[in-house]
């Protein structure tokens, strides 16, 4: 199994890499005011980047979900598992931005919950209706596919 080194960029932030199995070497740059890069280089020379994909907070969240192993896989051939998981922003567009959880009604309104909020600060498991959501808050929500999406719509202003 391979691990990620990680490498202090004074100044900058944080660099993790990883080589993999077929020798690719990956990395992942997190900038101090929260920006991420993702960088691919060249196995030669670890200081060339051949090529970046700049990630938004919405856009690592998503990658890193779609990255990770689903432990569930071999209980879901047995039985039928029709609940999702994601994790969505609350951007300066947002209308809940400074409001409450109990402002949004998400559950009562597309049956879905909202089962944690990430801070940069960390995690608030369960939060209470008078939980105030913050610009850069990511919300893990579980429910069906339809319910997640019209959580998403709701805290987009949709």
């Amino acid at each position: 199994m391979n691990h990620p080194t990680k490498t202090t960029l004074p100044g900058i932030g944080t660099r993790y890499d990883l080589v993999t199995e077929g020798g690719k070497h990956v990395s992942v740059v997190v900038h101090n005011d929260g920006r991420r890069f993702l960088g691919f280089h060249d196995p030669e020379d670890d200081d060339t980047c051949q090529a970046t994909v700049p990630l938004g907070q919405s856009e690592a969240a998503a990658l890193a979900q779609l990255l990770i192993p689903e432990s569930i896989d071999p209980v879901r051939g047995e039985i039928e598992i029709d609940l999702v998981t994601e994790h969505i922003p609350i951007t300066a567009k947002s209308p809940y931005s400074g409001r409450t959880l109990g402002d949004t009604q998400a559950r009562s309104r597309t049956g879905a919950s909202i089962v944690a909020v990430l801070r940069r600060t960390g995690a608030t498991p369960s939060p209470t209706p008078d939980f105030r959501f913050a610009i850069g808050d990511t919300l893990v929500v579980v429910g069906t596919r339809e319910g997640v999406d019209a959580v998403a719509d709701l805290i987009a202003g949709g």
